[in-house]
């Protein structure tokens, strides 16, 4: 509906966006997680500062994407209303949402945990279908503003279905040093493991046309959706992780080998599947998206990477290495900065799904190098 011109715009705010709500929680919800895994009554002595956390640490990170974005798309077609509900969403709400998801994973209930984190996807989906059937005049707007809502709403719905309510403002409190210290490492980890498939956007924003950059997100956004199985198989591990840590080396080492191979095998697939319906691609996204079906696969290359550093990244966090997974994935995010920069200049569009294929795998190897050396 909005041509790879307007959405690349919007793709670039977007994803800037999500970076910076990645920071909200300041790694609150990763600290509940780990400690309601281990002893449910945990919760409140977590919730009574990770609350209070996230709603700072949003309004001001709030305020930064407003003003970041104000100078970086001021010659897009994107208007400050959009810039703002997008960042409330993503920023402001989500944290929020995945502080609810985090507690019910916790409590060994992957399902429901994840029913809660992809409500906001699926509503924003049927938004998008009601836009499509009615064709208002101001597509971007309306959409965005249904966006904010539908967030809202499953941010209710996560509410919802928590066994207790959250501690009333009343017995907030400011987190303490240890407190921050703890959760800091997750911060981090927050955004070096989103970076490499939010940063790319924003990097094709600044470095290629709105509508080469438009192509490559559309491209990009199939690849981080047909990931998703592997997100979902290390969610539902995580709990298993976080309590067993490195103790039982032997059986922790034979688990690792089933998610390795299991993300392997899953990972080669889609790539093969991809790189054969690629030319179809064209027909679903229309003339606009010409060029999408080679993009889709020279970022085929970069899927078996992804997978297994998204596996190698959760194994190490959970295994009591967060400062590990921090440096690999830090390590992603400066080379895929250089590349793209690099690859771009050289190769035009097609330089952006090399230096992602370039970062990914850089981070698998460094990854299992790292999970290797520690078991």
């Amino acid at each position: 509906m909005l041509g790879p011109q307007h959405f690349g715009a919007f793709s670039g705010v977007g994803a800037l966006a999500v970076l910076f709500g990645t920071l909200s929680s300041f790694g609150t919800h990763l600290v509940l997680l780990s400690e309601v895994s281990r002893d449910p009554k945990n919760r409140t002595s977590v919730l009574v500062y990770a609350l209070p956390t996230i709603t700072v640490n949003a309004s001001l990170l709030l305020l930064i994407h407003f003003l970041l974005c104000l100078i970086i798309f001021n010659s897009s077609s994107i208007n400050w209303s959009i810039i703002l509900a997008i960042g409330l969403a993503e920023i402001f709400l989500q944290p929020f949402i995945a502080l609810a998801a985090s507690e019910i994973l916790a409590l060994e209930k992957a399902a429901r945990s994840q029913l809660i984190q992809i409500a906001p996807l699926f509503l924003r989906l049927v938004v998008a279908i009601i836009v499509f059937s009615t064709q208002p005049s101001d597509i971007l707007t309306v959409y965005v503003f249904g966006y904010l809502l539908v967030t809202l709403i499953a941010l209710y719905v996560g509410a919802a279905c928590l066994p207790e309510k959250w501690p009333s403002p009343r017995v907030w409190k400011l987190p303490t040093l240890n407190q921050l210290k703890t959760s800091s490492a997750f911060a981090f980890l927050n955004i070096t493991a989103l970076g490499p498939t939010e940063l790319d956007k924003v990097m094709a924003v600044n470095l290629l046309s709105f509508s080469a950059a438009g192509v490559y997100s559309a491209g990009a956004r199939i690849i981080g959706a047909v990931t998703l199985p592997v997100i979902a198989l290390m969610i539902s591990v995580m709990p298993r992780l976080f309590r067993e840590g490195g103790e039982n080396k032997k059986s922790t080492k034979k688990l690792l080998k089933y998610i390795f191979s299991a993300c392997f095998f899953y990972s080669m697939c889609l790539s093969f599947v991809l790189w054969w319906i690629a030319p179809y691609l064209v027909w679903f996204f229309g003339v606009e998206y010409d060029g999408v079906d080679d993009m889709v696969r020279w970022l085929c290359i970069a899927i078996p990477g992804m997978a297994i550093r998204i596996a190698a990244g959760n194994m190490l966090m959970a295994l009591g290495q967060p400062w590990m997974r921090f440096i690999f994935e830090l390590t992603g995010l400066l080379i895929l900065s250089f590349a793209s920069v690099v690859l771009t200049n050289r190769l035009g569009i097609i330089g952006m799904p090399l230096a992602l294929a370039c970062a990914e795998w850089m981070m698998c190897l460094l990854g299992v190098f790292l999970l290797r050396r520690d078991l």
